[in-house]
């Protein structure tokens, strides 16, 4: 898991990069300023959350433990939900697509955010060398 981590981490923080410059050049005469700024937001905190899995990669080297699995996992569909769900968001008018339904999953990825925060603190709570 240590090996899927860093990978996923890494990719994901590298997507992330594109991402904000493809939004910050590409994007910035075609979507409205909420729009940007939701596609901000969308990237930092898949930066975020990029860097917490490559954290929890490295923790992984001392100990697998499956409350860090569980952190990788609840960190990884955070970012497809609350990000991704930002990312069409903010291209609805572009796409030509209200995408309405994607109203609810912004807010479970955050809640999957939170999970993975509180996985990672109950697994510094039990860690025992």
């Amino acid at each position: 898991m240590f090996r899927i981590s860093l990978l996923v981490g890494a990719l994901v923080g590298a997507l992330s990069v594109m991402l904000g410059a493809f939004g910050a050049h590409g994007l910035r005469e075609l979507l409205t300023e909420k729009a940007l700024g939701n596609w901000h937001t969308a990237c930092t905190y898949m930066m975020y959350h990029a860097l917490a899995i490559l954290l929890v990669a490295v923790l992984m080297r001392q100990q697998e433990h499956v409350l860090l699995k569980w952190t990788v996992r609840f960190f990884s569909i955070g970012i497809l939900f609350f990000s991704g769900s930002l990312y069409l968001l903010s291209m609805r008018d572009i796409l030509g697509h209200n995408f309405s339904w994607l109203g609810p999953v912004t807010p479970f990825g955050g809640l999957l955010f939170i999970a993975g925060w509180c996985s990672l603190a109950l697994y510094g709570f039990r860690y025992r060398k």
